[in-house]
């Protein structure tokens, strides 16, 4: 059996490619003692330069977020975002996502509205199009 990404162009594919994670526990802590906080009611950016070619994105999600279950769709729900935004960002800089406990609730295009607007405010998005409509945005009229 290949694996999730096989096949798939890098930063794509059905899970956020593991060259592009934070996994160990030092890096976290990196990020968190070394980084700038960008806030959001649903969630917290932290972005660290870290000095390679890449962007390394971690999700973490506090008990505060609710029990297991809500943790896990908060960190998979944030994941999911990335994804297609991590050839967008500029490289080198380690990202962390930190869940607030209104997230698992939150709609999926209000997450990815924070996470861009975030994202925005620190600098990091290339100025390539994204697909999100707007907040409140009329239906498009159609023309004869």
């Amino acid at each position: 059996m290949e694996g999730l990404n096989a096949g798939c162009p890098v930063g794509f594919g059905n899970a956020v490619n593991r060259k592009f994670r934070l996994r160990k526990n030092i890096d976290f802590q990196r990020v968190r003692r070394e980084g700038k906080a960008y806030a959001h009611p649903l969630v917290v950016l932290i972005v660290r330069p870290n000095g390679l070619a890449q962007v390394r994105v971690g999700v973490a999600a506090g008990r505060s977020v609710g029990k297991a279950v809500q943790r896990n769709k908060a960190k998979r729900r944030l994941r999911e975002i990335m994804r297609p935004l991590i050839p967008q960002i500029a490289p080198g800089y380690d990202l962390m996502l930190i869940a607030r406990k209104p997230l698992p609730t939150a709609d999926f295009a209000e997450v990815q509205r924070a996470v861009l607007t975030l994202l925005g405010r620190a600098n990091l998005l290339s100025p390539v199009e994204t697909s999100l409509p707007p907040d409140d945005a009329p239906a498009p009229a159609s023309t004869p």
